[in-house]
Formats: structure tokens, C-alpha cells, sequence
């Protein structure tokens, strides 16, 4: 699929890496609408107020603000990443605070996909018969969690647990299905953190001895976009790190 004119959806496009995603495939010529729960200011693309974790609310979104638009890619980058251990020094872990980044994470992205996916359907074929795309964001913390990390990656496991169940119910829609599962990406959420930490994660990677930019998240995204026989797959993008 070419990106130039299509319109591309990106959940968590105010910052991070949906923002950096959203930045790059404009610069490609794509139409993006953003949506996060967080303002955007000083852009020059259509950004929504949305919470993806509320279902009248993102299907207001898909069925009344999106009715103009041939939808062909959807990127779902919004997440959070809180940690906890599940017995800290005041106790059990709040089942609350365990329940919120299930809802965010896991929850929130099915409800952009499964909207996306009805509102995909309806497109007309492309090459290949093609109609969409949709990528998840995983982590790769999905396989290799740590320490305080229970609900975020339980989050992002099911997440690439349902990579390919959903590409295989939507192939027969022409709308191809694959997540990008980060390692440390250098986002606001790292690089305030104190060098002492910022080195010791990065003497663990293999190489490039770097967090990740958020351009070449991007640049991954491109990828699968244009790319029409990548399909069910969870791809790494983590500069060999495998955490320990």
C-alpha cells in the first residue's frame, strides 16, 4: 500500500511514539487524524480528544467524525507504563492500579481495532484486494518482564496474543494485522530518568548502545504499511537487547 494521500489513523499521537509515527507518515504525504487523551498543540493535522478505553466514545469517533474519511491504515500507540511490584512495602499491589493498565493497554487497543476493522471493511480494494492495516504496539516486555512489571506486561502479552488470532479472521477483508513489540525507546518516560540508570540500560543492548528513536518506530511503521505481505506478525525493534 502506498502511504502518499491515504488516510492514517494513530492512537497516542500527542507524544511518544505516536506522535513521532504521526509526524513521520505526514512528512510522506499521509492524511493523519490523531486522537489521545491529551491535547495537541501547534501541529497542522487533525487531533480528537479521545479516551480509547471508553466504548460510546470511540464509537462516536469511528461512526461520525471518520464517516468523510476512507480510513487505511490505524497505528495504536496509546499505553501506559506504570510499575509495581505485586507485594510492595505497603502491601498487595492495588487490584485497581492492575486493572487500569489492562484497560489502557490491552482493552483500549482492541476497542481501536475492532472499530477500525468495521470501518476498514468497508473501504474499496487495493492492490492485492487490500483494504487496510492495523498495528499494535507491544513491548518487549511481553516475553521478558521485570521486576514491578506484572500488569504492564500481562498488558502487552495480549496484545501479541491476539496478533494473529485477529489477522486471520480479518484476511478474508483484505486488512492485514501485525504489531511492533519496542525494547527501550527514547521517549520523555526514559530520558528524564537519572544517567546512572539511562547507562546501565544501555550497556545492555547489543548494538546500537542506545535507546531507540521514536523516528525509527516510525520508520517501522512505514515499513509494514508499504509492505503487503507482512502480515500476523510480532516484530522486535530493540537493538538485540533481551532483558534479563
Amino acid at each position: 500500500m502506498k502511504i502518499k494521500n491515504q488516510t492514517i489513523v494513530i492512537t497516542g499521537g500527542a507524544s511518544g511514539l505516536g506522535y513521532a509515527t504521526a509526524k513521520h507518515l505526514q512528512q510522506l504525504g499521509a492524511e493523519i487524524i490523531s486522537i489521545d487523551c491529551k491535547p495537541l498543540k501547534g501541529e497542522s493535522w487533525d487531533h480528537f480528544e479521545v479516551d480509547i478505553t471508553d466504548e460510546s466514545a470511540m464509537q462516536s469517533f469511528w461512526q461520525n467524525d471518520m464517516l468523510p474519511y476512507e480510513v487505511r491504515a490505524t497505528i495504536n500507540c496509546a499505553g501506559i507504563a506504570p510499575g509495581a511490584k505485586v507485594v510492595g512495602k505497603d502491601g498487595p499491589m492495588i487490584l485497581s492500579d492492575f486493572k487500569k493498565v489492562i484497560d489502557v493497554n490491552l482493552i483500549g487497543t482492541f476497542n481501536s481495532i475492532r472499530f477500525a476493522a468495521a470501518a476498514m471493511s468497508q473501504n474499496q480494494p487495493l492492490e492485492d484486494n487490500e483494504r487496510g492495516v492495523i498495528i499494535n504496539t507491544s513491548s518487549i516486555a511481553a516475553e521478558e518482564g521485570q521486576i514491578g512489571q506484572a500488569a504492564y506486561s500481562a498488558s502487552k502479552g495480549g496484545i501479541n496474543g491476539m496478533t494473529l488470532p485477529i489477522a486471520r479472521e480479518l484476511a478474508n477483508s483484505g486488512i492485514r494485522v501485525n504489531t511492533i513489540a519496542p525494547g527501550l525507546m527514547g521517549t520523555n518516560l526514559l530520558l528524564n530518568m537519572p544517567d546512572k540508570v539511562v547507562n546501565s540500560l544501555n550497556s545492555q543492548l547489543l548494538y546500537p548502545k542506545r535507546f531507540g528513536l521514536p523516528n525509527e518506530y516510525a520508520k517501522l511503521a512505514e515499513h509494514i504499511i508499504t509492505n503487503s505481505y507482512i502480515n500476523g506478525s510480532i516484530i522486535r525493534l530493540d537493538g538485540g537487547l533481551r532483558m534479563t
